[in-house]
């Protein structure tokens, strides 16, 4: 006769077994429904532009935001000379985050910049619009009518020199024959102008520029339109595919645009990272801009136009794990 005792003690023990699995599984279960992912924290760098730009300014705001939803984390600012130069600033690791126009990430990544395969998008910010600033005095009524003169075209890895080669470029202007290029960002163009020393400058920015309303405010400025040249533009193939033809609206300077919209042409803002970056501080980050865009956006016009409905088509770059973790959490 077989003995009960070890059957019994063997259903007691798949009972005890069962029960600890249920319990692990659990926990498991709360671990991810509380969100038990640590936190971010440390130092984090956001590359921007020069001081007087909308980059700059938008990244001030946005660092405030950040220290009220990620008090953890401790977001600095790196000054740069614009978007080529803050992708750079990127792989490098020298920034975490940054601000690039989309036309100036297609070029890093086309021309095989080291790292461009890394690169990951965030969010679609706001439109740059072109900007070209002359005396309200000036004969100059279009870029062709340049030739000679010493024009502002932004620093050396600018989103502005970069856009500025290829307008010229459509108005049938050599960058380095047909004009006089001051290579120069918007921290220093609007004092050259006032001065004297320069007859014209490019500028690729959010509306208003604060550089260029202070500029108004003490020395009369005129807005050249670009629009002329957007079919010549768009003729030079894939790499001027991210600009579209625009309108600044009247209101955008009123003291230099005397009641007048004028055509120009804008290209969009990313919020750029790489594919090392942690995703929950990622999904952080990109909560924030979205979030923040009224507060920001009553200092910064241009911030107005982030949109979370837009905000994912962050064409050439692929999202981050992070940021796509984050629209889908929002998504209704």
């Amino acid at each position: 006769m077989v003995s009960a005792l070890p059957r019994a003690f063997g259903r007691r023990a798949l009972q005890l077994t069962v029960a600890a699995s249920v319990a692990l599984g659990m926990l498991l279960w709360w671990l991810l429904s509380t969100g038990a992912e640590p936190s971010p924290g440390g130092k984090v760098t956001l590359a921007t532009g020069v001081p007087t730009g909308v980059y700059a300014r938008y990244g001030e705001l946005l660092k405030q935001d950040m220290a009220r939803d990620m008090p953890e984390v401790d977001l600095r600012l790196a000054r740069s000379e614009g978007s080529i130069d803050n992708l750079r600033q990127l792989v490098a690791g020298r920034a975490g985050f940054a601000i690039a126009t989309a036309d100036a990430v297609s070029t890093y990544r086309s021309r095989g910049e080291p790292g461009a395969a890394r690169l990951r998008a965030c969010a679609r910010l706001y439109d740059d619009y072109m900007q070209l600033v002359v005396p309200k005095d000036s004969p100059v009524r279009s870029t062709k009518e340049l030739r000679r003169l010493r024009v502002g075209v932004g620093a050396d890895g600018s989103g502005v020199q970069l856009i500025t080669r290829r307008l010229l470029e459509a108005a049938g202007l050599d960058f380095d024959k047909d004009i006089e290029p001051v290579r120069v960002g918007i921290d220093r163009m609007p004092g050259l102008l006032e001065r004297g020393e320069l007859d014209a400058f490019f500028w690729s920015g959010g509306l208003p520029t604060t550089a260029v309303q202070h500029l108004a405010q003490r020395f009369p400025v005129r807005l050249v339109q670009l629009g002329d040249l957007s079919p010549a533009l768009h003729r030079q193939g894939e790499r001027t595919r991210y600009y579209r033809a625009a309108v600044m609206p009247a209101d955008a300077y009123p003291r230099v645009q005397d009641g007048q919209a004028v055509k120009t042409i804008a290209v969009a803002n990313l919020l750029v990272t790489t594919d090392r970056a942690d995703a929950a501080l990622t999904e952080g980050i990109t909560r924030t801009v979205i979030d923040s865009r009224d507060r920001i956006g009553r200092e910064v016009h241009a911030a107005q136009k982030v949109d979370l409905r837009t905000a994912v088509f962050t064409d050439p770059l692929a999202l981050h794990q992070g940021a796509r973790r984050y629209y889908v959490s929002v998504k209704p």
